[in-house]
């Protein structure tokens, strides 16, 4: 390789990769369509598209076209339980010859594997990889994200499908950029945010990032230029009308705390509003069957209804007061997991117990529109739950009842907190997504000087 050729290697593009589409359904919304054509065109792209506005059926055109233009199968990697709506959804509309796999074989265009069961499959074998929910690499440890990702990266084209890209936070981004080819997150840091400690080493503990304000207009123009933003279809000039979200109703049940707290092996006295972890922890641990006993009556009252609980101790109570609800548990396989989220989806099953750290990304649910949540300091969790019922699609109003003691109301709190910041966060995404601004390529057009050492001419 020539030295030149070196440096144009280490350029960082923001070109597209794709190809022109092959073939857009006319079952597609038009803004779908749009949505579709875009991302086939660009080629490797990440495509930020609210809950219910059809990232399903997207995916599948897009895999699709790469499949009949590379003659090479196309991988879908999608959360639990996640990739039986891929095969619904097909059959629904007959986009694709699609299989799911889980032992890594398939003799179809399209394969659908989960993200636990990718270890089966070989890179090499694809030319164009979509991550469905790609926002819950986050959740799996680093061994697997690294996993993921190098698997990404191996491949020509490639896509990230999410409605959370960066919940609270424009740093998120960085990830999404490297792992699409872009600029890299460390790179991303560099040009467009500062830190309290006014260095670049993000593992400094306290270190604080923040967007530079001379440089949000830039870096808006860049995230635009590797992504796509659409929380409605108005954000793209295309009609709200077919999606309305019905309303959602959010209710805050207190049960009261009758035990004294333990912290740090000493009994206290009285009992306050919990501010720390370990506070909220022994909040929650002393009133386990109290919150239980409440779940299990509102949600009694609905034909339907999810538990949402957070530690094993609650999913065993609830199991033990609601003799209809079935429990996805950690400790189970996958395929067990995955056979009772397809008989609640299918209606099978009227009542569910589960995690949201398990079960809380992809699914479709608006069969239901109750649920029961023990809510902590994760707006994230909080928000990915409710929008397996309250999303595009779903009929009927959305009955929500928060569960927390009397000594958790700081937890309401800081949900409301988060919860407002979040919505600001999307709107100021959503405006500067909406802006036309670019960045511009300079061109190195100086002469390239070699070091001595370099120099054959000599």
């Amino acid at each position: 390789m020539e030295y030149n050729e070196f440096l144009l290697s280490k350029r960082h593009s923001t070109n597209n990769y794709g190809i022109e589409p092959i073939y857009l359904p006319d079952s597609l919304f038009d803004y779908q369509k749009y949505v579709a054509e875009h991302a086939i065109k660009k080629g490797r792209e990440a495509v930020f598209l609210d809950t219910g506005l059809g990232k399903t059926i997207i995916q599948l055109v897009v895999a699709h076209n790469y499949a009949k233009h590379t003659n090479k199968p196309v991988l879908i990697i999608t959360p639990l339980a996640v990739a039986f709506q891929f095969i619904k959804e097909n059959e629904r509309f007959g986009i694709c010859d699609i299989s799911h796999s889980k032992d890594g074989k398939f003799k179809t265009d399209v394969v659908v594997c989960n993200y636990e069961r990718l270890q089966y499959f070989n890179p090499d074998d694809f030319d164009c990889v979509l991550l469905d929910e790609s926002s819950i690499l986050k959740n799996f440890d680093g061994a697997t994200k690294t996993k993921i990702t190098s698997f990404l990266k191996r491949v020509k084209y490639r896509y990230l499908f999410t409605a959370t890209p960066a919940p609270n936070d424009y740093i998120e981004f960085g990830t999404s950029s490297e792992a699409l080819g872009y600029l890299p997150y460390m790179d991303m840091l560099e040009r467009f945010f500062a830190n309290n400690e006014n260095n670049i080493r993000p593992q400094e503990i306290g270190t604080k990032w923040y967007l530079k304000p001379h440089a949000k207009d830039d870096f808006f123009a860049w995230v635009k230029q590797w992504s796509i933003n659409v929380n409605k279809p108005s954000d793209i000039g295309f009609s709200d009308e077919n999606h309305i979200l019905p309303n959602l109703i959010e209710n805050v049940t207190y049960v009261k705390n009758i035990n004294n707290w333990i912290i740090n092996g000493q009994v206290m006295m009285f009992n306050g509003l919990a501010k720390t972890m370990s506070e909220v922890r022994e909040e929650q641990k002393n009133t386990i069957n109290e919150r239980c006993e409440k779940a299990v009556e509102l949600a009694s009252q609905h034909d339907t209804s999810v538990y949402w609980c957070n530690f094993n101790d609650e999913g065993v109570r609830l199991s033990e007061l609601d003799k209809d609800a079935y429990e996805v548990k950690g400790s189970m396989s996958i395929d067990k997991k995955e056979e009772l989220l397809l008989a609640f989806s299918n209606g099978e099953i009227k009542k569910l117990i589960t995690k949201p750290k398990i079960t809380s990304f992809g699914l479709n649910w608006q069969h239901c529109n109750h649920t029961v949540f023990f809510p902590t300091w994760s707006y994230e969790q909080y928000y990915q739950a409710i929008r397996r019922f309250w999303r595009f699609g779903q009929k009927d109003d959305v009955v929500c009842d928060l569960i927390v003691s009397d000594g958790q109301k700081r937890v309401i709190d800081a949900l409301e907190y988060k919860k407002q910041k979040a919505n600001d966060f999307k709107e100021t995404i959503r405006k500067d997504f909406s802006k036309t601004s670019e960045i511009s390529q300079k061109e190195f057009d100086k002469d390239i000087i070699l070091p001595s050492f370099l120099n054959t001419k000599q």
